[in-house]
C-alpha cells in the first residue's frame, strides 16, 4: 500500500484542473475531429482522459487509441530503451495524431514513438505532456504543449506511479523516500 505520507504536493489537484482546460483551449486552436489521439499508457490515462473531456467542449470529438510503452520497469530512472508492450488498434497511415504523455522526462520516449509513428505512415504530430523537466532533457525534441515546467524530482500521482503504486493521487507529489 502506498503512504502518502511520504508525497509532498508539487501541484495541486485546482491547478491540474486549470492547466488542462487551457492545453484544451490552445490544443483545440490547431486540430479537428479528424486527428487521431494517442495516449500512451499506463501513466498518461488519466490527464489523457481529462484532456480529451475538456477538448470536447471545444466540439472535438476524435477517435482515441493507446500504447503501452515502458522505459522504467520499477526503478525511478529510465532504462533509455523503449520498449512497447501493447500497440495501437488503430492504423495511422495519413492520420493527423495528437500524442499524449504523462511525463517529458529524457525525451526520449515521446521521441522515438514520434519516429515510431511517422514510419508507418502518420501525417502530422503534434504532442501534449502534462509534466516537463527541462533539466532531464537529453534530446533536442520538445514537446508542443507542455502543462507544467517541474524540477528533477521524481513525481507520482494523477496517473503517475512508482512500482504501480500511487496512481490514483489527485495531485502531483515529489516521493521524498523510496523504499
Amino acid at each position: 500500500m502506498a503512504d502518502e505520507n511520504n508525497v509532498s504536493m508539487l501541484v495541486s489537484e485546482a491547478e491540474i484542473k486549470a492547466r488542462i482546460e487551457s492545453l484544451a483551449d490552445e490544443i483545440c486552436a490547431v486540430i479537428d475531429n479528424s486527428w487521431l489521439v494517442v495516449a500512451l499508457l499506463r501513466g498518461s490515462f488519466i490527464f489523457a482522459a481529462d484532456l480529451v473531456r475538456a477538448m470536447h467542449k471545444h466540439g472535438l470529438t476524435p477517435k482515441i487509441d493507446f500504447m503501452t510503452l515502458s522505459s522504467y520497469q520499477d526503478g525511478t530512472e529510465s532504462s533509455r530503451r523503449v520498449e512497447i508492450t501493447h500497440d495501437l488498434n488503430e492504423d495511422v497511415i495519413g492520420k493527423n495524431i495528437l500524442l499524449i504523455d504523462d511525463i517529458f522526462d529524457t525525451g526520449r520516449t515521446l521521441r522515438e514513438t514520434s519516429k515510431l509513428l511517422q514510419s508507418r505512415g502518420a501525417n502530422e504530430i503534434i504532442t501534449a505532456v502534462l509534466l516537463e523537466k527541462p533539466a532531464r532533457r537529453e534530446v533536442g525534441f520538445r514537446p508542443r504543449f507542455a502543462g507544467f515546467q517541474i524540477p528533477d524530482k521524481f513525481v507520482v500521482g494523477y496517473g503517475l506511479d512508482y512500482a504501480n503504486q500511487y496512481r490514483t493521487l489527485p495531485f502531483i507529489g515529489v516521493l521524498e523516500e523510496i523504499k
